[in-house]
């Protein structure tokens, strides 16, 4: 053998513990015979020690670890991209706390008249949360979209009262007198007071009243149930927190000439307008992003250090999937993909009906839906349903990859496995319970019931049990993977697939801070510590690994060169994203400079997406290439596809559109716009949706006989998604974004949220052109991949055992022949053995 004798190998092996790696890719060197090539290494039974990284250098350390496969430079600077991102987040956090918009202890008339307290202000925000209206309209801009958005409503209605009591909007003097009315702070620190004057006042006690009407109307007027409010006293609280939010969007800020908001929304009645340091920081994004792209592209020209080309003149042969043994927890994972493609298809008719209510408002084909499902019920499911069936087949292929990884399965592991599974169906089933009996009025609670965030909808309860879920399925990882682990130095990608999976729950569990009867701005910042850093940071790690390790299992790249490539990902990601977290902040009563930092950092967070955008394209050709070599089909085809897809959407869906709204002198006009679900769909479906469907389809292709299997199935499905979604955004949600957006600068943002313009005859037009790609989507995508997951369950091939079970490895690589004709090393020295 040209990298180590037989001999060697087998003394090797004699030194390796019994919890020792095992290889998923079977090196074949021309001239060996099988037993010479088995001890290479082995699924399921003895193990033997990887060969050397390089001459001279040992593959695993004298403590029994092995080295790390590339440069400590990489750990280091993920480590200090990390550290410094959190930090400058805990000084944001405290800043969030000690310059939020206060909420009065009481606010008085000129009379001293009591109009509402602090504590009429949470109980309000309390009632518009469990009601599910932040899934109908929205506050400070964040929420749904079919209602109006009730901070820049209130401002509006009460600014229009002002200045008419004072002479009319045509006068200059009563313009003059409501920009003062509105935009003097008489918020007094020491005594909790705030005063508002008469015309402020005569607005509250004329608001209730309409607000009473608004929501007392029959269901299908508004898409709401019907008599949402009764109570008199229920709807002067909720109207107290309404006039709380339009308060801080137009007081200044102590010391500042602009609001609490920064000058948003847009109203000239109060002279709302972009602030300096809107215009700024979006020019300063701008250049952020153009600098950061060209630094990044001059430095990988110069120096090309990922190194994809060490494959290419390697031969594969996959094998096949009925050659493969699965453990018992993999053939566990089955229900899982079962349980995902069934919420996947449910959550996928949510989204019709909820885009359906913005081109009938009254009817559904003639059906009163709103009768029984509120536009708020629906659009709550389909966002929690979203986040459900993404998260189980995260799940459950990180169960499946765990014994691939370690080589080894404890016992009982499925039994866990099927634990874990029934353990989320409650969590699901209770909490859509829940969220039905609190929108149709039976349940108050905030525990079992409704929280009422966007994106944290369920029960504080049943969020809390997802937490311990979530945690309980890395603790499942960890079974699987000590083995491993003990012999990995913890910056290799064994230990990175840990530590990305510990991170699922540990950032979901910060969502536990935000509580409904706490100050919104201070609630939304640990809100969007989830829906930004969980999704869109450690959700995308997560994502890497799973992508990269699949990769390597399949023996398409290098082990050394898919960690380089996760940590690349890691700090680039992360020198954005984790700061970037702040540009959902703009508005929400948070201090300017997370206007800042959010505007500058969200925009370098285009940068690697564009970047591996452009090198997936290198990493594609040499897994085509490689493909054409092999002796034998490859079996993933469509589940490749899938990750593909995942690249484009990420880019398109994440990197463009996100950049789009991010913009602060865009978002500023944007904001709770189809441009915001624009982004959402792309990025959201787009990239974790296409990604759990791609796992799922890799891990069914094993778990069923070849006969079963149908690539039409899967190419149906790959299609019709992929299609589907682009109809969605490119033929409604992009289009309907950029007219309202024109609307809302040409008219007013007001304006532009108005139920009266959103169900206009062009935008109803335009929703129903909607209908063919919302189709074929459900039809065309989810049901084959629901038919494929049924199979899985129903056809999984049987447990394996004896001799048959102890070699379950996907890939063999041929070396090629030196320059003299022998047998070259089989790449050991590019650490591709997992």
């Amino acid at each position: 053998m040209a990298a180590a004798s037989a001999g060697e190998l087998a003394r090797s092996g004699q030194e390796e513990s019994a919890e020792g790696p095992r290889f998923l890719v079977q090196i074949i060197v021309p001239g060996t015979n099988a037993a010479q090539r088995s001890l290479l290494g082995r699924h399921l039974g003895e193990r033997v020690s990887p060969p050397r990284l390089a001459p001279g250098i040992p593959m695993v350390r004298s403590s029994g670890r092995r080295n790390l496969l590339i440069s400590r430079g990489w750990v280091q600077a993920t480590a200090l991209v990390f550290l410094l991102g959190f930090f400058v987040l805990g000084l944001l956090a405290y800043r969030t706390y000690a310059a939020q918009p206060p909420i009065p202890a009481r606010v008085v008339d000129p009379a001293g008249r009591v109009l509402f307290t602090g504590d009429d202000v949470l109980t309000g925000q309390e009632l518009f949360l469990r009601n599910g209206l932040m899934e109908y309209g929205s506050v400070f801009g964040h929420g749904a979209y079919l209602g109006p958005d009730f901070t820049a409503d209130y401002l509006r209605r009460a600014a229009s009262h002002a200045a008419s009591r004072h002479g009319g909007v045509d006068s200059a003097e009563a313009l003059a007198r409501t920009v003062g009315d509105f935009r003097q702070n008489r918020h007094d620190p020491a005594t909790g007071t705030l005063v508002f004057t008469d015309a402020q006042a005569e607005a509250f006690e004329l608001l209730k009243d309409h607000y009473r009407r608004f929501f007392a109307q029959p269901s299908g007027k508004h898409g709401l149930r019907s008599g949402l409010f009764s109570d008199a006293r229920e709807l002067s609280q909720l109207t107290s927190f309404f006039a709380w939010t339009a308060w801080t969007a137009a007081a200044e800020r102590p010391g500042e000439a602009y609001s609490y908001t920064n000058n948003w929304p847009p109203e000239p009645l109060v002279r709302n307008q972009p602030t300096g340091e809107l215009v700024v920081w979006s020019v300063l994004s701008l250049i952020a992003l153009l600098g950061g792209t060209g630094l990044l592209f001059a430095a990988f020209g110069r120096w090309r250090f990922l190194g994809w080309h060490g494959r290419e003149g390697h031969r594969l042969s996959f094998r096949q999937p009925g050659e493969v043994a699965l453990t018992p927890a993999q053939r566990a994972t089955a229900w899982f993909f079962l349980v995902m493609a069934l919420l996947f298809t449910l959550q996928s008719i949510l989204g019709g009906a909820t885009q359906h209510y913005r081109a009938e408002l009254s009817s559904f084909f003639g059906i009163n839906l709103a009768g029984a499902f509120p536009f708020n019920l629906v659009r709550t499911w389909h966002l929690q349903l979203a986040i459900f069936w993404v998260a189980v087949s995260y799940l459950g292929a990180g169960i499946f990859i765990a014994p691939m990884i370690s080589g080894r399965e404890p016992r009982g592991q499925s039994w866990l496995a099927y634990g874990l599974l029934g353990a989320l169906v409650i969590v699901v089933a209770g909490s859509l319970l829940g969220e039905l009996l609190a929108i149709h009025g039976a349940s108050d609670s905030i525990w079992f019931a409704l929280q009422g965030f966007e994106y944290l909808d369920l029960g504080r309860f049943w969020q809390v049990l997802l937490t311990l879920g979530l945690f309980a399925w890395v603790a499942l990882l960890f079974r699987a993977l000590r083995g491993r682990l003990a012999v990995e130095h913890r910056g290799n990608m064994p230990w990175l697939f840990f530590f990305a999976a510990l991170a699922i729950p540990a950032f979901y569990a910060v969502g536990l801070l935000a509580h409904p009867r706490a100050n919104f701005t201070s609630t939304d910042f640990w809100r969007f510590w989830v829906v930004h850093l969980w999704v869109e940071d450690f959700l995308e790690l997560f994502t890497t690994l799973m992508v990269a390790y699949l990769f390597v299992l399949l023996g398409v790249v290098a082990e050394a060169i898919a960690l380089r490539l996760v940590y690349l990902e890691v700090i680039l990601y992360s020198a954005g994203g984790v700061i970037g977290t702040m540009h959902h902040l703009y508005f929400s009563g948070t201090p300017v400079e997370h206007m800042a930092l959010g505007a500058f950092f969200s925009a370098a967070e285009v940068i690697p997406l564009t970047f591996l955008t452009v090198e997936a394209w290198s990493f594609l050709r040499l897994g085509i290439a490689q493909g054409g070599q092999s002796t034998k089909p490859f079996p993933h085809r469509w589940a490749i596809m899938f990750l593909v897809a995942v690249g484009f959407w990420n880019f398109l869906g994440a990197g463009i559109f996100g950049f789009l709204i991010n913009l602060p002198i865009v978002s500023y006009y944007e904001i709770g716009t189809a441009l915001t679900a624009n982004h959402g769909h792309a990025s959201m479906m787009g990239v974790y949706g296409m990604l759990a469907a791609g796992l799922a389809l890799f891990a069914l292709r094993y778990l069923m006989p070849a006969a079963r299997w149908s690539d039409r199935a899967a190419k149906i499905s790959f299609w019709s998604l992929n299609v589907g979604l682009a109809w969605m955004v490119f033929a409604t949600l992009f289009p309907l974004g950029l007219m309202q957006l024109h609307h809302a600068v040409s008219y007013g943002y007001f304006e532009a949220r108005e139920l009266q313009y959103l169900t206009n005859p062009t935008n109803r037009l335009m929703e129903w052109m909607r209908l063919p790609g919302d189709a074929l989507f459900i039809l065309g995508g989810t049901l084959p991949l629901l038919l494929l997951a049924y199979r899985g369950v129903r056809h999984r091939v049987p447990q394996l055992a004896g001799p048959e079970a102890q070699d379950n490895l996907f890939t063999e690589i041929e070396a090629p022949p030196d320059s003299a004709g022998r047998a070259a090393p089989s790449g050991a020295g590019q650490g591709e053995l997992s």
